[in-house]
C-alpha cells in the first residue's frame, strides 16, 4: 500500500525526533569536544594524545572486551550443545536456570560476586579456615576479576544464540556428512561450526558491545586499573569537562568501528537455507549416564544460582554482627524492616519503579511507531528509521550520559535545548534512549512476520488506519512487543552506568543506592535492595520469556 501523504508526515516527524534524542546529542558533545561554535581548537584532542593514561585506559578496554568475547564463547557454546543436543532428565528446567544470569543486573552481578568470591566472601572465608591461613587467599581485584565477572555475565549470549541456531540446524546435512565418511569431529569443524557462524558473531558483537560498555564491574573491581568507561567518569567528578567529552567521542569511535568490523565479516558469510529439519537428541541410553549428566546439570546450575543465594543471604545479615566467623551468626529481617520502613530508604526503589515504567512504555511507543513506518515506508526513509532506533546500542552508556548532560545542560529552546540537567526528566529520557534498540527490533521483528494483507483486508472492510492497526496490527505483534518490552524493562531498572553521571539525590535510583550502602559498608542494606531488583528483574525476565513463548 502506497503511503499517504499523513504517513509521510508522521514518519518525517519520528524521524525528526529521534534525530534530535539520538545524534543531536552526539553532535553537541563532539563540537564541545572541538571548542564550540567560534573558538574551534584541537587542543583538548591533542591533550588526549599526550597522555598515557588515557592511551592505557583505551587499550585496556580493547583487550578486556576481546577477552570476554573468547571467555564467554568457551562458556556458552559447549553449554549450548550440551543443552540442545543431548536428552537426559531435567533437560528443559536446567536449560532455562542455566540463561538467569541474564535477568541479574549488572550493578547487582558484581556486588554478588563481591559478597561470594571477595576477600571477606563466603569462598574466601571457606578456604582460610580450610586451609588455616592468616589472611585472605586472594583479592578480587583488578582486569582478572572483570573478566570474572563479564564471563558470568556474558557466556548467556553465546549460549542462547548457538541454542537457537542449533535448533534450526538442518539434519540432513550432517546425515550427508557421515554417508561421506565424515568423523564426529570434522563433521563439527567442517559442517556444525560453519552454519554456526553467524549465530556467533551476533553473540561476539553483542558481548564485545556491553563489555566495552561496561561500568559496574570496573568501578567496583578494577580500583586504579581504569577503562575508558570509567576514565570518562573519573574526568568529569573531577571538573575535566572538555576532556571528558573527547573521551566520549574516543570511545563511540571505537564502538562503531568494531560495530562496522563484525558487520562486515557477517555481511561476507554466505547464509545457506536450512530446509530440513533439526537433528534428533542424542539418548543417553546408560541410566548411570544420564544420571551422571543430570548431576553435572544440576550442579552446574546451582554453581550459576549461587550469587543469587548470596545475596539473599547477605541480606539477612544485620549491620556489623558479622566479623571473621565462617557463617553468619545473626540472621534476621531487620535490614528489610529499616528499609521499608524509612521513606528516605525507600525513596530509591520507587524512584527506579517509576522512571523504568516510563522510559520502558515510551520506548515501547516510539519503537513501534519507527518500526511501522520503517517498513511502511522502505528506501532510504526505512533505512534511516531503522539506523536511528539501533544507533543507542551501538555506543556505550557512559558516551550517551556525557552526550545528554551536554545537550541538556544549556536553555536554548529555538536549538532544541534545555535546561534538564538535575530534574526528574534527564534520567527517564536516558533510559528511553537507552532501551529504544531493544523495543525497536523487538517490534520489526514482530511486524515483519506480519502478511500485510491482513491489514489492507482490514481497510476495504471499512477499517480506518486507527482502527486497523489497533484491532488486527497490534494483536498480533503483541508478543514480541511483550518480549522487548520486558527486556527494556530489566535494562532500565538496574541501570547504572547513565545514572552515575546524570542522578541527583532527589532522583537516585536503587543503583546509586547500593553504591552508596557498599561505601559506607552497610552490606546487609545493600544486599536487600540487590534482592529487590533482583525479584523485579525476574519478574520482567518472565514476562520477556512468555513473549518469547508466543512469537
Amino acid at each position: 500500500m502506497k503511503p499517504t501523504l499523513q504517513s509521510r508526515r508522521l514518519a518525517y516527524g519520528i524521524a525528526l525526533g529521534l534525530v534530535w534524542l539520538v545524534t543531536y546529542p552526539l553532535l553537541l558533545t563532539l563540537l564541545e569536544a572541538l571548542g564550540g561554535a567560534g573558538a574551534w581548537t584541537l587542543e583538548h584532542f591533542a591533550e588526549f594524545a599526550r597522555r598515557g593514561d588515557e592511551w592505557r585506559a583505551l587499550w585496556r578496554s580493547l583487550w578486556i572486551s576481546t577477552a570476554s568475547v573468547v571467555l564467554a564463547g568457551l562458556v556458552g557454546v559447549p553449554l549450548a550443545f550440551v543443552f540442545e543436543r543431548t536428552e537426559f532428565p531435567g533437560r528443559r528446567v536446567l536449560g532455562a536456570l542455566v540463561a538467569l544470569p541474564v535477568a541479574l543486573p549488572p550493578l547487582v552481578g558484581v556486588i554478588a560476586f563481591l559478597f561470594l568470591y571477595g576477600e571477606s566472601g563466603f569462598v574466601s572465608r571457606l578456604v582460610q579456615t580450610v586451609l588455616g591461613l592468616d589472611q585472605p587467599p586472594w583479592r578480587l581485584h583488578g582486569p582478572g576479576a572483570i573478566l570474572l565477572v563479564h564471563t558470568y555475565s556474558m557466556y548467556v549470549y553465546f549460549y542462547l544464540f548457538a541454542r537457537a541456531a542449533l535448533a534450526r540446524l538442518d539434519g540432513s546435512m550432517l546425515e550427508a556428512a557421515a554417508v561421506l565418511g565424515a568423523g564426529r569431529w570434522r563433521t563439527l569443524w567442517k559442517v556444525t561450526l560453519p552454519q554456526l557462524r553467524p549465530a556467533l558473531l551476533g553473540a561476539a558483537l553483542l558481548t564485545f558491545m556491553t563489555s566495552l560498555g561496561s561500568f559496574s564491574a570496573p568501578y567496583i573491581f578494577a580500583g586504579g586499573y581504569r577503562v575508558m568507561t570509567t576514565q570518562i567518569v573519573a574526568s568529569r567528578v573531577n571538573g575535566q569537562y572538555a576532556l571528558a567529552q573527547v573521551e566520549a567521542i574516543v570511545l563511540a569511535l571505537m564502538a562503531l568501528g568494531a560495530l562496522w568490523m563484525i558487520r562486515r565479516m557477517q555481511s561476507d558469510e554466505t547464509v545457506t537455507s536450512a530446509h530440513g529439519v533439526a537433528p534428533s537428541r542424542q539418548r543417553i541410553v546408560s541410566p548411570l549416564a544420564r544420571w551422571g549428566f543430570a548431576v553435572i546439570g544440576w550442579s552446574l546450575a546451582g554453581f550459576m544460582l549461587l550469587p543469587h543465594a548470596t545475596l539473599l543471604l547477605i541480606s539477612l545479615v544485620p549491620h556489623s554482627t558479622w566479623t571473621v566467623e565462617l557463617w553468619p551468626p545473626v540472621l534476621n529481617f531487620s535490614n528489610y524492616h529499616e528499609l521499608l520502613s524509612e521513606p528516605e530508604r525507600l525513596r530509591p526503589m520507587l524512584n527506579s519503579l517509576w522512571m523504568a515504567v516510563v522510559a520502558t512504555g515510551g520506548a515501547v511507543v516510539l519503537g513501534l511507531l519507527a518500526a511501522r513506518q520503517s517498513l511502511r515506508h522502505g528506501g532510504r526513509m526505512g533505512a534511516a528509521l531503522e539506523g536511528l532506533v539501533a544507533l543507542p546500542w551501538a555506543i556505550p552508556g557512559t558516551v550517551f550520559a556525557i552526550a545528554l548532560g551536554t545537550a541538556f545542560s544549556v536553555h536554548a529552546p529555538y536549538i532544541g535545548r534545555f535546561v534538564w540537567i538535575g530534574t526528574p526528566i534527564i534520567l527517564p529520557l536516558a533510559y528511553l534512549v537507552r532501551c529504544l534498540p531493544i523495543t525497536g527490533r523487538a517490534a520489526l521483528a514482530g511486524l515483519r512476520q506480519l502478511d500485510p494483507a491482513l491489514e489492507e483486508a482490514a481497510h476495504s472492510l471499512g477499517a480506518g488506519p486507527m482502527r486497523a492497526f489497533r484491532r488486527v496490527t497490534l494483536p498480533l505483534v503483541r508478543p514480541a512487543v511483550v518480549a522487548g518490552l520486558g527486556l527494556a524493562f530489566i535494562t532500565a531498572l538496574g541501570d547504572f552506568v547513565t545514572s552515575i553521571v546524570l542522578y541527583t539525590y532527589e532522583t537516585r535510583p536503587i543503583s546509586i543506592e547500593i553504591q552508596s550502602a557498599l561505601r559506607v559498608q552497610e552490606f546487609g542494606v545493600a544486599a536487600v535492595y540487590g534482592v529487590l531488583l533482583m525479584i523485579l528483574s525476574a519478574a520482567a525476565f518472565l514476562v520477556w520469556g512468555r513473549g518469547e513463548a508466543g512469537r
